[in-house]
């Protein structure tokens, strides 16, 4: 049985086909420049050699597809995703997962939030009900038989949300944007761990959320997602934790695991979570984060066709192909 599995996420920044507008303010890809961003993502996938690999910023699937075709390893990858919906008010990036191991159900794509949740957004009341990005679900079929969901996912950004009319020189109106999207970004952290809890209870599988939280591990939104302060009380069978907190092995210091550099500041805003099966320091551990790593060289070299996020690479180590049942760890509440 295969004792390690790996797990990526990947922000590829902006995947669309040649010729195709997929931002305003943004020309389309020419084909060289198409031809040079498809062969520079096959070559990372291909370094990091991860079993799973979640994507952001994905506007054609068919783009990521002919991504493939240039690996060496990943050719004949499962693949699953689905295009961003071109009825939207504004062309929205998907997400989507690659992996060489099999899927075990149905994939699902999650756009509305959960439990009716509606979050109003000052000053006009707009009322928020799906995720920034929908959400996508995949059952993985781990070595030995048992399965994971993998939940692969990208929050709202820190940039301003201005609405219509706004005065973007304007201090209020900047300020108004700034909180809009801390309010989408909570909307989306507090469905998703929603979300989390209902599949936890569904299914009792363990979870790996995975992707662009576009914040900090420390942050209130990620915190949310995390369920930080929840599982004191009520018990660990919902909680997320932080792979990189958790690694077994030699702990790289967050000074160079960095995936995002904004005014020079350098910081983590892509994370790998995942339940108590994959840490050792839980009763119910079937496997340990062996190690957490970060391919970011390339953004301090600012290539044009490269990403502006790093890469992050979690090695989790099977410890037997039984995975406990974990449904005695906690409340089956939210």
């Amino acid at each position: 049985m295969q004792q390690e599995i790996r797990f990526a996420t990947f922000n590829v920044r902006n995947l669309a086909l040649p010729g195709v507008q997929f931002y305003e303010n943004l020309a389309p890809y020419s084909h060289k420049q198409y031809e040079d961003k498809t062969e520079w993502i096959a070559h990372q996938i291909d370094r990091i050699n991860a079993d799973v690999i979640g994507f952001q910023e994905i506007f054609s699937q068919a783009a990521l597809r002919h991504v493939l075709s240039k690996t060496r390893h990943y050719r004949d990858a499962y693949h699953a995703g689905f295009d961003p919906d071109p009825g939207r008010f504004k062309l929205t990036p998907s997400v989507a997962l690659v992996s060489r191991l099999p899927f075990a159900g149905s994939v699902c794509s999650h756009l509305e939030l959960p439990h009716q949740l509606e979050v109003t957004l000052p000053p006009n009341s707009r009322l928020v009900t799906q995720f920034s990005r929908a959400v996508l679900e995949v059952p993985i079929a781990l070595p030995g038989g048992k399965t994971a969901r993998v939940l692969v996912v990208h929050l709202k950004s820190k940039r301003p949300d201005f609405i219509i009319g706004a005065d973007r020189t304007s201090l209020h109106d900047f300020g108004a944007a700034s909180l809009r999207a801390l309010m989408r970004r909570g909307a989306d952290a507090l469905g998703l761990r929603y979300l989390v809890a209902d599949l936890r209870n569904q299914h009792g599988e363990p979870l790996i959320v995975m992707g662009d939280f576009n914040d900090v591990a420390t942050a209130s939104s990620t915190q949310i997602v995390t369920g930080e302060g929840y599982s004191e009380k009520f018990g660990s069978l919902h909680h997320l934790y932080d792979c990189f907190a958790i690694q077994t092995g030699g702990r790289t210091m967050r000074d160079v695991s960095y995936t995002d550099i904004y005014n020079r500041n350098f910081f983590t805003i892509d994370h790998i979570l995942v339940t108590e099966e994959f840490s050792e320091r839980s009763r119910f551990a079937a496997g340990e984060v062996k190690e957490v790593m970060y391919f970011n060289d390339h953004i301090m070299q600012n290539l044009p066709y490269a990403t502006d996020h790093g890469i992050v690479v979690a090695r989790i180590r099977l410890r037997g192909s039984e995975m406990p049942d974990t449904t005695v760890a906690g409340s089956s509440g939210l």
